[in-house]
C-alpha cells in the first residue's frame, strides 16, 4: 500500500502538471495546419468568432522553422520560431506567466530593456541559460545586450520558394529580450517567439493576402471543451464554404480544429502510456495480494477448524461464519490500507526534503535536472487515486477470504469436534 500511494502519486501528479503546461502554452483550442504555406483569410474568421458568446480570447500565430545565429558567437542552430501578438495570446495562453523580465508587462515583452527600438524576440529558456544539478537557472539581472540573426525560407501560396536567385533566405536580425519558461522541454529548448507581422515577412506571409499558421483560442468560463470545439469545427465549416470563390481558398482544406488535448496528443500520449503502464504493473501486483490473502486466511480456516464447529454447534449459520471472516478481511484490508496510505503520506510530505539529502550526500536523483523540465516531485495525494486504491486494497482481502471462508461454512459440526479428531 505504501509503495502504491508513492508511486501512484508521483506519476499523477506528473502526468497532471505536464498536461496543465501543455493546456496553458495551447489555449483551449486550435485551428491551423501543419503546412509551411500557412492559410489565408484568418482576419475575417478571427472578426467572426470574437463575437461569439462562448470565445474569451484569439490569437493569431505563425509557426515555422528558421536558422539562428548568435551575431557574437560562431555557428547556427535550428529553431522553431512562432509569430504572436504577446498581449492577445496571453489572453488565450499562458505566454505572459512564462517570461521572466516582462511578466508584470506582457506589452514590452518584443521590447529589450537596453534599447526599446530595436527589434526583440523571446527564446526558450533551455536555448539560452543552463540549469544546475537542482534545476535552477541562473537568471540575469537584466536582460544582456545580444542580437540573434533568424534566417528563413519564404514561401508563396502554393509552396514554392517566394525568392530566386542566389539570395533564397530572407534573414533580420532580433535582439534578446526575455525568456519563456513554459516547463515543456520540448518547447523550451526548441523556441524561439517574434513579433507575429516579422514572421509573416520572414517566412513569405505577408502581404495583399497574409497568412498564418494558427488560430488559438481560449473560451470563456463555463464552457465545456467539446462543446467550444464543437462550435468552433462548424462556424469554421459555414467560414470555408463562403470562401470557395476566393483565390486561395485551397489552403483552407488543410485547415483542422482541435482541442488542446487533440494538437498536443503525441505528447501528452507518452506521458499517460507510462501511467497506464505502473497502473497495470500495480494491478498485477494486487492479484498477487488476493493469492497471499488467500493463503493466509486458509492457514486460519485449517487451525480454526474446531472453534467453526464449536459456533455451528451452537446453531451459528453458514452465512453467518462467511459474514464473520468476511469481516475479518475486511478489518485487515480496511487497517493495512489506512496504515499504508499514512505512511506513505508522511514519506510524500518529505519527499523533496530526502532527495535533496540523497543529492548532497550521494549525488543521487531521481531525475536529473539539468535533463528533465521537472522541478519539485510532485506530493500532492488525490483523494480520488487514494479512495480507489484504498478500495481495491479491500477489495483484494475480500476476494481472497472468499474461498477459504466458503470452505468453512461447509465443514460439519460432527465431524470436527469428533473426540478422534480433538
Amino acid at each position: 500500500m505504501f509503495i502504491v500511494v508513492v508511486v501512484m502519486t508521483v506519476i499523477t501528479g506528473l502526468v497532471r502538471d505536464f498536461k496543465a503546461s501543455n493546456h496553458k502554452w495551447v489555449g483551449d483550442c486550435v485551428v491551423g495546419t501543419e503546412s509551411l504555406v500557412g492559410f489565408p483569410y484568418y482576419e475575417d474568421f478571427i472578426k467572426r468568432i470574437e463575437g461569439s458568446d462562448f470565445i474569451e480570447g484569439v490569437s493569431a500565430v505563425v509557426k515555422s522553422y528558421a536558422l539562428v545565429k548568435n551575431r557574437d558567437l560562431e555557428g547556427s542552430s535550428g529553431a522553431e520560431i512562432m509569430g504572436i501578438d504577446p498581449v492577445k495570446h496571453s489572453r488565450v495562453t499562458g505566454f505572459g506567466e512564462t517570461l521572466y523580465h516582462r511578466k508584470n508587462d506582457v506589452s514590452k515583452a518584443f521590447e529589450p530593456a537596453y534599447d526599446p527600438n530595436l527589434a526583440g524576440c523571446v527564446v526558450g529558456i533551455d536555448k539560452w541559460l543552463v540549469r544546475d544539478e537542482k534545476g535552477r537557472y541562473s537568471y540575469e539581472v537584466s536582460p544582456v545586450e545580444a542580437a540573434l540573426m533568424v534566417s528563413c525560407f519564404p514561401l508563396t501560396s502554393k509552396g514554392a520558394l517566394a525568392k530566386a536567385g542566389t539570395d533564397l533566405v530572407n534573414t533580420k536580425t532580433f535582439y534578446y529580450s526575455d525568456t519563456s519558461h513554459s516547463r515543456l522541454a520540448g518547447v523550451d529548448s526548441e523556441f524561439i517567439y517574434l513579433p507575429l507581422e516579422e514572421t509573416q515577412l520572414l517566412c513569405g506571409m505577408a502581404g495583399p493576402v497574409k497568412r498564418i499558421s494558427e488560430i488559438h483560442i481560449k473560451f470563456k468560463p463555463g464552457v465545456k471543451l467539446e462543446d467550444g470545439c464543437d462550435k468552433v469545427a462548424a462556424l469554421w465549416k459555414r467560414f470555408v464554404e463562403e470562401k470557395k470563390s476566393e483565390k486561395q481558398a485551397e489552403l483552407l482544406d488543410t485547415v483542422t480544429v482541435q482541442s488542446w488535448k487533440e494538437y498536443r496528443r503525441a505528447f501528452i500520449a507518452a506521458m499517460e502510456k507510462e501511467q497506464t503502464m505502473l497502473t497495470i504493473m500495480f494491478a498485477l501486483v494486487g492479484v498477487t495480494t488476493v493469492f497471499i490473502v488467500f493463503v493466509v486466511f486458509y492457514m486460519i480456516v485449517s487451525h480454526k477448524s474446531k472453534d467453526v464447529g464449536i459456533l455451528k454447534s451452537i446453531g451459528v449459520s453458514n452465512m453467518d461464519i462467511i459474514e464473520l471472516f468476511s469481516y475479518f478481511a475486511f478489518l485487515m484490508g480496511l487497517s493495512g490500507s489506512a496504515v499504508g496510505a499514512f505512511c506513505g503520506w508522511l514519506f510524500l510530505l518529505k519527499i523533496n526534503r530526502i532527495e535533496d539529502l540523497l543529492f548532497k550526500h550521494f549525488g543521487f536523483q531521481l531525475w536529473d535536472r539539468t535533463m528533465y523540465a521537472i522541478g519539485d516531485i510532485p506530493n500532492t495525494i488525490d483523494s480520488r487515486v487514494l479512495a480507489v486504491i484504498i478500495v481495491l486494497a479491500i477489495a483484494a482481502c475480500l476476494a481472497g477470504a472468499f474461498l477459504p471462508s466458503r470452505r468453512a461454512a461447509k465443514l460439519e459440526a460432527v465431524e470436527t469436534l469428533q473426540v478422534s479428531q480433538l
